[in-house]
């Protein structure tokens, strides 16, 4: 369940049990419901929308409608100066680049570190996910689960997003491009990763078991 399922889930769970939200509480949930779409939808619709683009020549301005349960309407606009008068307009970013501490000359980060251990995952149905390489294991066990139900999470390694659609300038080389924009971290150890993975199973309630082998 992505984190704005989770936050629908727990604010109908608490207007059932006739829970009345004061102004300055509905507020809050509005901002954070915001907050979360800004992150994980908007750069989503990004990724999609941006490829079909590149024919076009000239600047424009794509108007997205979308009312919940009804067709979404996508209108465009020569005029760009209109978007200065809404005030609430959320501008479509990359992650942001972690703040490493220098300590002298970087040395070169290896891709992943040393693992002489390696990874056995097993989904709910019986399905076995078991690479020679604990990361390649760690890698498809994320894109199996998909990403879009992994990102919200908000996992990190090294400071990075474990799912970005950034590279980061000192553990890049550990980030794998798994495509549509999408790269994954594998820049720690194997008990890390499963203890990464064991996070993702019990947040999304997927009843997965994660073993070092």
């Amino acid at each position: 369940m992505s984190k704005l399922s989770e936050l629908y889930k727990a604010q109908k769970t608490l207007q059932a049990e006739g829970f009345e939200f004061s102004p300055e509480q509905e507020e809050r949930l509005r901002s954070l419901e915001e907050d979360i779409i800004k992150r994980d939808i908007l750069p989503l619709l990004s990724e999609k929308i941006e490829p079909a683009l590149v024919q076009v020549e000239r600047e424009l301005v794509l108007v997205i409608d979308y009312i919940p349960g009804e067709p979404l309407k996508v209108s465009l606009s020569r005029k760009r100066k209109f978007l200065a008068e809404l005030e609430d307009v959320v501008e479509i970013k990359p992650d942001p680049i972690a703040k490493h501490k220098a300590f002298g000359p970087q040395k070169a980060v290896k891709t992943d570190i040393a693992e002489r251990t390696a990874l056995r995952v097993t989904f709910a149905n019986g399905t076995v996910i078991a690479e020679h390489k604990a990361k390649d294991t760690f890698i498809k066990t994320i894109q199996r689960i998909g990403i879009t139900r992994v990102r919200p999470l908000g996992l990190k390694c090294c400071k990075v997003p474990i799912i970005s659609n950034t590279r980061d300038p000192k553990y890049g080389k550990a980030q794998h491009d798994v495509g549509n924009g999408w790269l994954i971290m594998t820049h720690c150890s194997t008990k890390a990763k499963k203890e990464i993975l064991d996070r993702i199973s019990k947040s999304l309630n997927l009843n997965i078991t994660v073993e070092i082998v």
